[in-house]
């Protein structure tokens, strides 16, 4: 009768599960591996935990690239003899037309030499008109000091200027002062290129939080910039803007169509091909490591549930006397590791979690106990610790930590279903 009952009892049942749970809570002199299963659960904790915030704030930080990067330099060019004042705006008309491109805007770009009252230094400047620097968000969105209604009017564009909030600081001017500027190669003359140098006003300054373009860049209106540095009747490329960033590569075919067979069109994956490739590679390998982590804290279940096996071992014997099955014996103790790593998992993904959440007032405070910066924009590019949630990817860092969690109760409970009962009792 007993048999038939325990044939009859559901797979997983309520027994099966209480007695895995009473074997789980067991104190130590009743045989119990109740400290070894606490470590195992704050190991798996940690390490979940720790894959998550890592990842996320890889996530967050490559964001935070990718969207002031893109955002100030945009996310494909166009270059080529069709820049010149005849056919640069038919093919920025045609380029607006592909789909997915939501801005084409044609500048300059050059170097130059800025001198302010305390300090001299290189700048690097962008020659765009007025409208296309209002739609460039990442700086109209970000002006520090001013505004950009000076910007573009006046003959030839008007001598107000836009300055990084950096270098204006270095150079000791603010909204209204005067900025003089060195050209390398100015004015042509029979003699070549000769260097210009012109008193500007500085109109705003702007602060995207990234320390290589607040520091270094200068905005000057197109048709000034042309005059500036010897430009006339051309420009150096034509800046295009995406919806989508991640589908710049696919997008080259469709632009270099509209634009025309003479233009040479390079994506964003192009232009900073090493750097993007090094973020990627290192956010791999870094995933990879904290992996193996997760899978090493998860070995200590092996142990607990060997350890609680050899104590129990009367028990199991004395259960397959009464009619268990091995079937049951197997889940009781499957159950009792598993039980760690589930809750192990569900701790260490709500810590992740909840850290990223908060990781602003987190930096705070350890900045104000330490008094120092943990994150400096100097070496970073960024004022903050960024932080991305991915929940797909918190949804695979949750299925290898559980997957290594039942891997590991597999052999201790399939060992303890084997266990001979008059082997186990001869001795008791």
């Amino acid at each position: 009768m007993s048999e038939l009952a325990s044939t009859r009892a559901p797979p997983f049942g309520a027994w099966e599960r209480m007695l895995a749970s009473r074997y789980l809570r067991a104190k130590r002199s009743q045989g119990g591996v109740a400290l070894i299963s606490l470590i195992s659960f704050i190991g798996i904790m940690l390490a979940v935990a720790v894959l998550i915030i890592v990842m996320s704030v890889m996530n967050g930080f490559r964001t935070e690239m990718l969207n002031r990067i893109l955002g100030f330099q945009g996310h494909a060019s166009v270059t080529g003899p069709l820049l010149a004042d005849a056919t640069r705006a038919a093919t920025v008309q045609r380029v607006l037309t592909v789909p997915g491109v939501t801005q084409a805007a044609p500048l300059i770009e050059a170097q130059a030499i800025a001198m302010g009252p305390s300090q001299i230094t290189g700048a690097l400047v962008r020659g765009v008109a007025p409208a296309d620097l209002a739609r460039t968000k990442i700086v109209a969105d970000n002006i520090a000091q001013g505004s950009l209604a000076g910007f573009g009017k006046g003959e030839f564009g008007g001598d107000v200027i836009v300055v990084g909030q950096r270098l204006a600081q270095s150079l000791g001017v603010t909204v209204g002062d005067t900025l003089t500027l060195i050209s390398p190669s100015g004015a042509d003359t029979a003699f070549g290129g000769t260097p210009m140098q012109k008193p500007y006003t500085v109109g705003a300054t702007f602060a995207i939080g990234m320390s290589q373009y607040d520091q270094a860049y200068i905005f000057m209106p197109f048709e000034q910039a042309q005059l500036f540095f010897g430009r006339e009747g051309t420009a150096d490329q034509i800046e295009v803007r995406l919806t989508d960033p991640d589908s710049a590569p696919q997008m080259k075919a469709p632009i270099n169509k509209a634009a025309g067979p003479t233009a040479l069109v390079l994506d964003w994956t192009q232009r900073d091909a090493s750097f993007w490739g090094a973020l990627k590679i290192e956010r791999s390998m870094m995933r990879l490591i904290l992996m193996m982590l997760v899978a090493i804290a998860t070995m200590n279940i092996i142990s607990g549930l060997v350890m609680l096996v050899k104590n129990k071992g009367r028990d199991i014997a004395i259960l397959r006397t009464m009619g268990a099955g091995q079937g049951s014996i197997m889940r009781i103790f499957f159950m009792s590791g598993a039980a760690v790593g589930v809750l192990g998992t569900v701790a260490g993904v709500t810590i992740g979690v909840l850290f990223c959440a908060y990781i602003d007032p987190i930096q705070a405070a350890i900045e104000w106990a330490t008094g120092t910066a943990v994150f400096s924009s100097d070496v970073y590019f960024l004022s903050r610790v960024p932080a991305k949630v991915d929940f797909g990817e918190v949804a695979v860092i949750v299925a290898f930590a559980l997957a290594m969690s039942f891997l590991a109760t597999l052999a201790p409970a399939w060992r303890a279903s084997r266990i001979d009962p008059v082997e186990a009792l001869r001795y008791e």
